[in-house]
């Protein structure tokens, strides 16, 4: 057959594949000296759903403890969550759990 080219996937990368979809992910906020909490926990409600306490709460551990993890989740649902994060002036990485 031209033209057409048929590759088998080895039972292999499947499972290479399963597991990366499985993979949990964490979006960690990092403490900076710019931003308020006020437009921190805005951040937080607006961009990764977090109730009012929610965000207050990740708001006063990152001020206290440098970081938090805001969000778990696969790396393809915290990568448009982390882009919006950075785009509001905040400090924030996927690392992985």
């Amino acid at each position: 057959m031209r033209g057409k080219e048929h590759v088998k996937e080895s039972p292999q990368s499947n499972q290479e594949t399963l597991e990366q979809a499985a993979d949990v992910f964490n979006l960690f906020l990092y403490n900076d000296d710019f931003n308020t909490f006020d437009h921190v926990i805005e951040c937080l409600i607006s961009i990764c759903k977090h109730d009012e306490i929610q965000a207050e709460q990740c708001a006063y551990i990152v001020h206290y403890t440098g970081k938090c993890d805001v969000k778990y989740g696969s790396f393809l649902e915290l990568k448009p969550l982390k882009d919006a994060l950075i785009e509001k002036g905040l400090s924030a990485t996927i690392e992985k759990a």
